[in-house]
């Protein structure tokens, strides 16, 4: 009961090129990254890929594909790939890696939102690449889609390769929509939640709405393992809460660019390490991959196509 999974989020589709070198962009950089934050203590990787020239996030299932192929040669961290993929991605794009690579884990939205990154454009004015500015300007006027017709697909694409959902829940309504479509057959247990905080357009990151939202879920869900992730300055804090209140961890680069006040983290391995050292200060230790592939009941590195 002591064991927490970290998990490094490495790249994204939040942050752009421009908003910090230490970004990985290329396939070698993101795979490197993982490895190295599986070296750390993490035991599972959130995967999105990006255009190797651009930066620009991408749905190439080929780019997944490499990425996946060299992390698996080097480690074995649990791969969490992302079906939310980038803004503005059709359904079918995101979620083509899961039918090809049948991942162990994959991210799951689990309702739409008012997903805004436009008000970075306050901070950031100055881009390398056109696409960034365009890109952060249209979310003023975005909505992030996850139906119930395309969670339904989105479940049944899971419930064919074997890869288990993190359900991915950014404010109070989306713990309904999975109480929903639990008892109509389109998600088996066990659940896994992890609860997305501090991004404009959902739930604050608060310590008042993460218990909200933890107890709402034990009410409607019952039983089930969760996690915490948080946009920006909110990382590290919420992320303790989560830990001490016997939930598991999300940290990395696609959720916050910043080591401490200041000071722009180099990479994933440096998030990884502070979160531990906060766990361990706790009296928590980070779960191996092994761990995690248990406690979260995956089915095995064996089992996936890549």
């Amino acid at each position: 009961m002591n064991k927490r999974i970290v998990t490094a989020a490495i790249t994204g589709s939040i942050h752009t090129p421009s908003m910090s070198p230490h970004l990985p962009i290329t396939p070698d950089q993101i795979a490197d990254e993982a490895v190295r934050a599986c070296e750390a203590g993490a035991a599972v990787a959130h995967i999105h890929v990006r255009d190797p020239q651009t930066g620009r996030p991408a749905s190439d299932v080929e780019l997944y594909r490499e990425v996946a192929t060299k992390v698996k040669s080097r480690s074995n961290i649990v791969l969490c790939i992302t079906t939310g993929g980038g803004l503005g991605m059709t359904t079918q794009e995101r979620v083509r890696a899961v039918p090809a690579l049948k991942p162990e884990l994959a991210s799951f939205n689990f309702g739409s939102l008012n997903f805004a990154l436009f008000h970075a454009l306050d901070t950031y004015n100055e881009f390398q690449f056109e696409w960034e500015r365009q890109y952060l300007t249209m979310t003023e006027d975005f909505i992030f889609p996850n139906t119930f017709k395309s969670l339904r697909e989105f479940s049944e694409a899971f419930i064919q390769n074997q890869t288990q959902p993190e359900l991915e829940v950014y404010d109070l309504g989306m713990i309904n929509n999975i109480a929903f479509m639990l008892s109509k057959g389109h998600l088996k247990r066990p659940i896994y939640i992890q609860f997305v905080m501090g991004i404009l357009g959902g739930m604050a990151a608060t310590p008042e709405n993460l218990m909200f939202m933890y107890k709402t879920a034990r009410d409607q869900i019952g039983d089930f393992n969760w996690s915490v992730c948080a946009a920006g300055r909110y990382q590290f804090n919420m992320c303790t809460m989560s830990l001490i209140l016997g939930g598991n961890v999300r940290v990395g680069l696609e959720d916050n660019l910043y080591l401490d006040r200041g000071n722009k983290a180099k990479s994933n391995t440096e998030q990884v390490a502070k979160i531990i050292r906060i766990a361990r200060d706790l009296g928590l230790d980070p779960a191996t991959p092994d761990e995690a592939r248990q406690i979260l009941g995956l089915k095995g590195l064996d089992k996936v196509a890549y």
